[in-house]
């Protein structure tokens, strides 16, 4: 049997010499606890030493993807196709199909063989003949880090690390531009208070202090190409009653070079803006349609890699950004957070007070979708968030509307429920009006019905004389009717 054993150094193709040993795995390990019993184990037949790193590191590439190399394509012909009979042993089952497909060579790869490859890795320097350690140590020292290098440059799962450092980065401009924006306020606002409370666009404001300097320049200075003509004259008429204190040219320059700052962090936060939209677009469609660039990036950033955020069930994405108040609420037992980050969507944002929960938990779920789309699918275009984009629309404008129609339906659809038909005795009153006794009797049914006991009030009580002459009267009519039927 003949092994095939890969180093940072080169190829080794090593004679078994005893192989009855190989069957004895609990034991193996005896056999190479000194070079000398080693040599007595294994035998070194042929070893293949590579040129340079470059080599090296293809070789390594190539095995660690399962691929036959061309400097072990070029080592199996010259030593193991001249004894076709014997066996191979190899550490990767991978490999060996691919070995045996192509160069039709019996390959072996059981406990046994990575029982026996880990005594050879522990008395390597002894078997292989000619190959100082100190050798061995610096190849494998720059094998690992141009193979380190090649990794982290071709591994699509550190794509996103470009976005998750963009986004850290614009959160952290925006502070720093809102810091020196007040600053710039505050500095400025001492010689020409009148002009911060005329212009409230920040960027223009910095550059119209820019431009205008001392505020005795304004009315020489021609600021149409950053304001707008009616605020324009606004400033020159602020300026020349202007409460304000004076102030010397070493002052207006450093304000002057602190305007310069903001305007330069200002494009260039604008152009990383457009660069993480870019990276967006191209990493992950599908989220971006559904929730945004920024909400988007801040979600992978906050997961730490895309890959990490497609493990996430849709009711993590849901509340991802929230952990302290979902914490809380547990311990306080109180009622859960509906929604973390992505309550900053557009979707989310547009819709009533009412219905956040539902949209938030609609979104995280198609977001979810989106995310292990984009991170394991194939293909990288946006078709399926805008589909699911467009639902989600339709149900919230059907959400709306429905409120609407519920808030504003016509009393006259609704449909009430009659009692009169729960009874047969007439729905008559205790107490009548004069009104109704005289237009409502005739059409009364006559029902037989034990005569209830009326009490009989004295005029004297309060009452109207005639309303007992009244009440005579409907009783004689009433007794003549049924007689009648």
């Amino acid at each position: 049997m003949l092994v095939l054993f890969e180093t940072a150094a080169g190829y080794a193709i090593f004679k078994v010499l005893d192989e009855q040993k190989l069957q004895q795995v609990d034991s193996l390990w005896k056999e190479f606890e000194t070079p000398e019993k080693a040599n007595k184990v294994v035998k070194l037949k042929h070893f293949e030493k590579f040129q340079d790193t470059t080599e090296a590191l293809a070789a390594a590439t190539a095995m660690v993807e399962g691929k036959l190399g061309k400097s072990l394509k070029k080592v199996l012909k010259k030593v193991v196709a001249k004894e076709a009979h014997e066996q191979l042993a190899i550490t990767d089952a991978k490999l060996g199909g691919v070995i045996k497909e192509k160069l039709n060579l019996s390959c072996v790869h059981s406990p046994a063989v990575a029982e026996l490859m880990r005594g050879i890795r522990n008395q390597m320097e002894g078997l292989i003949t000619g190959l100082p350690a100190r050798e061995i140590s610096a190849m494998s020292l720059g094998l690992a880090h141009s193979l380190s290098r090649y990794k982290l440059k071709f591994s699509p799962d550190k794509v996103d690390t470009m976005i998750v450092q963009a986004i850290s980065l614009l959160d952290d401009l925006d502070k720093e531009l809102n810091n020196y924006i007040m600053r710039c306020r505050e500095w400025y606002g001492w010689h020409f208070p009148e002009l911060g409370k005329i212009i409230t666009d920040n960027l223009a404001y910095c550059k119209s202090v820019r431009k205008i300097g001392d505020r005795t320049n304004v009315a020489s200075m021609d600021l149409s190409d950053i304001l707008p003509e009616e605020i324009e004259a606004e400033v020159k008429l602020a300026a020349e009653i202007s409460m304000g204190t004076e102030v010397s040219e070493e002052d207006i320059a450093n304000i002057m070079h602190l305007c310069d700052q903001v305007i330069d962090i200002s494009e260039y936060r604008s152009q990383l803006y457009d660069y993480l939209k870019n990276r967006m677009m191209a990493i992950a469609p599908n989220l971006t349609v559904m929730v945004g660039e920024l909400v988007g990036a801040r979600l992978i950033s906050h997961a730490g890699s895309l890959l990490n955020l497609a493990k996430h069930p849709a009711s993590t994405v849901q509340i991802l950004g929230a952990e302290k108040a979902l914490f809380r609420a547990l311990k306080t037992r109180r009622d859960t957070p509906k929604y973390g980050l992505i309550y900053h969507a557009s979707l989310v944002g547009q819709t009533t007070a009412k219905n956040k929960g539902k949209i938030s938990r609609m979104l995280a779920a198609k977001s979810a979708l989106a995310i292990r789309y984009d991170a394991l699918g194939e293909d990288t275009n946006a078709e399926m968030g805008v589909e699911n984009r467009a639902k989600l629309e339709a149900r919230l404008r059907y959400l709306e509307e429905k409120g609407v129609i519920v808030l504003f339906l016509p009393t006259s659809d609704v449909k009430v429920y009659d009692p009169s038909g729960d009874s047969t005795l007439p729905t008559v009153s205790k107490k009548r009006k004069i009104e109704e006794v005289e237009e409502g009797e005739e059409e009364e049914k006559p029902v037989e019905a034990k005569a209830k006991k009326v009490k009989r009030e004295s005029p004297t009580e309060g009452k109207h004389p005639y309303s007992i002459t009244l009440w005579l009267n409907w009783c004689c009519r009433h007794a003549l009717n049924t007689d009648e039927h």
